[in-house]
């Protein structure tokens, strides 16, 4: 579903991205993981160009992403970020219906569309009405992710969504969200620094230092055979079990 290339991007003398390749399988969930700084978020960021490549290239189901104007290529890419990246001025409804109103779905459609997912997501039907102020902390991160799988996108990017939230409420969250078939039949890339997160969301971690991949493989895989002594250090700093 997503394949880079030799991807690298410079922000003056700092390069943070440097010569990138790596794939995504369709239905994947890969979690972009490192410390601050190395790079999984510009990497994120450059899959919908919200940061345009220096060099290298992405393709997404086969189009080079660069063959397509940004925002269509946004409207099928889901997008979420930490507290849900709500407008504040929009309600529930509004959020949900963001993307459906663009490709100009109908209003029937869409309100059937944003009650399947207040469903799916366990929202009450009472919230549609509702401003992000009004919501705590899960309720937006739900809503977030309703807004970017609206209109059933193949590719949705999560970048650091669950950091805003209490230990407790995120793990809460993350477990529910990602228990979603829905979810789970999307191709997901999410970045986290947090070990604990990635090891329990991932099918596999691209594990990034400097603008650089490490290494890439199943949390067991970095687990129990890290490539360097960074993998090994970066990982056993960290709580964390293997999956099993």
């Amino acid at each position: 579903m997503i394949n880079i290339q030799h991807l690298s991007k410079q922000f003056g003398g700092f390069k943070a991205v440097d010569d990138l390749s790596l794939s995504v399988d369709a239905g994947e969930t890969l979690v972009l993981l490192g410390t601050s700084g190395c790079g999984k978020t510009t990497t994120l960021r450059m899959l919908n160009r919200l940061v345009e490549p220096d060099g290298g290239t992405i393709h997404i189901d086969g189009i080079d992403v660069r063959e397509q104007p940004a925002p269509e290529l946004r409207r099928r890419i889901g997008y979420v970020i930490q507290d849900g990246g709500l407008f504040p001025h929009y309600t529930v409804a509004e959020a949900i219906a963001t993307v459906p109103r663009l490709l100009n779905w109908t209003p029937d459609i869409i309100d059937q569309r944003t009650r399947e997912l207040l469903d799916k997501l366990q929202l009450p039907v009472g919230s549609l009405n509702r401003y992000p102020s009004e919501l705590s902390g899960g309720q937006r991160q739900r809503v977030g992710l309703a807004r970017a799988l609206a209109v059933r996108p193949p590719v949705v990017l999560m970048d650091e969504p669950f950091g805003a939230l209490d230990p407790f409420t995120r793990r809460h969250v993350r477990r529910e969200l990602f228990g979603l078939t829905e979810l789970s039949e999307t191709t997901v890339v999410l970045v986290t620094h947090d070990v604990s997160e990635a090891i329990e969301l991932a099918d596999r971690i691209a594990l990034m230092d400097k603008g650089r991949l490490v290494q890439i493989g199943t949390p067991d895989e970095l687990l129990q055979r890290p490539a360097n002594d960074f993998v090994r250090d970066f990982l056993d700093d960290k709580p964390h079990r293997l999956r099993g």
